[in-house]
């Protein structure tokens, strides 16, 4: 079944299981952070993981996502009531509802074509307030993890009733950036269960590593979270868009008939290399090390995104 980790319920409690919170949730959080008391959409919220962590900083937190037995999953659970659950996908979305936008985990790599992406942009585009932004993580293509995604590496889950839940990962194509796979949970009650999906890697979200030049070191981001862009393996690239800017990078790819991918890799190719803070707002790195919090650098990250804006 193509997504049953998200839609069978047995899968479903094998899936929170095993992914409990992590630095990745403490990074976004620290994102959220940056701004008290602001309305955050968690697009994708999944079992509501995130989505509960930032209702307990004082931020006004909506969860959407697709699946009925996540949503009902995260409904469940305790400060639930904290949170706006929204089963659907970004088409629900209005207008000028949220300060920031997330995208965590594999989110953004399950938007497979041109167009599903290019639909999701414009409708989390249309929900953020002017000023708005939208942060996502996405996996780096050249870690090509899916090559360690071996059927003999089984893994043993412990679910909260005792029962110990076998899984291992079969990649059954690769084709360009996609990558598809089946994901094997073996119960000791139910039998096998299989879930199918396919995620894009993206590569054109690194646009250093696309003009051939030396990864920067790691620099610190909010809450002491640092992270060195591609350099770790298989670890995220976060980008980050102001929704004013994304507008006009859209805007820029439908003229030209390119992907927004293209467009926003061409964007942080321009900046100067000295701009590590500007650079940090996109890719989620830096070139210098600076030891500054995060914020500090916003006027000129602003200022390089209107620069670059105002040229297309």
């Amino acid at each position: 079944m193509h997504h049953a980790e998200f839609n069978d319920p047995r899968l479903v409690e094998v899936y929170d299981a095993e992914c409990p919170w992590s630095r990745d949730d403490d990074f976004f959080v620290a994102v959220a952070n940056e701004t008290p008391g602001s309305g955050v959409l968690d697009l994708g919220c999944g079992t509501g993981r995130l989505a509960l962590g930032l209702s307990t900083h004082g931020h006004s937190v909506t969860g959407v996502d697709p699946a009925r037995a996540s949503l009902a999953a995260a409904r469940a659970k305790p400060g639930a009531a904290r949170v706006t659950w929204v089963e659907g996908t970004s088409t629900v979305l209005g207008a000028n509802e949220f300060d920031l936008a997330v995208m965590t985990s594999h989110v953004a790599q399950f938007f497979v074509t041109d167009d599903e992406w290019t639909r999701t942009l414009t409708d989390v585009n249309r929900a953020l307030v002017p000023g708005g932004r939208l942060a996502f993580d996405t996996r780096d293509p050249d870690a090509r993890a899916w090559e360690r995604w071996s059927t003999d590496r089984r893994r043993s889950v412990a679910l909260p009733d005792g029962r110990v839940v076998q899984e291992w990962t079969e990649v059954t194509a690769v084709e360009h950036d996609t990558v598809s796979f089946a994901s094997h949970h073996e119960f000791p009650d139910h039998g096998e269960l299989v879930s199918t999906a396919t995620l894009r890697f993206r590569s054109s979200l690194d646009p250093q590593r696309r003009a051939g030049s030396t990864p920067p070191p790691a620099r610190p981001d909010p809450a002491g979270w640092s992270q060195a862009g591609s350099t770790l393996g298989d670890m995220s690239v976060t980008v980050e868009l102001e929704a004013g800017l994304l507008a006009r990078l859209e805007a820029e790819a439908a003229r030209r008939g390119v992907t927004i991918d293209t467009v926003i890799a061409e964007f942080a190719a321009q900046l100067p290399a000295d701009t590590d803070d500007a650079l940090a707002a996109f890719i989620g790195c830096g070139a210098s090390g600076r030891t500054e919090p995060f914020d500090v650098h916003r006027e000129r990250r602003e200022l390089a995104a209107k620069k670059y804006a105002e040229g297309i």
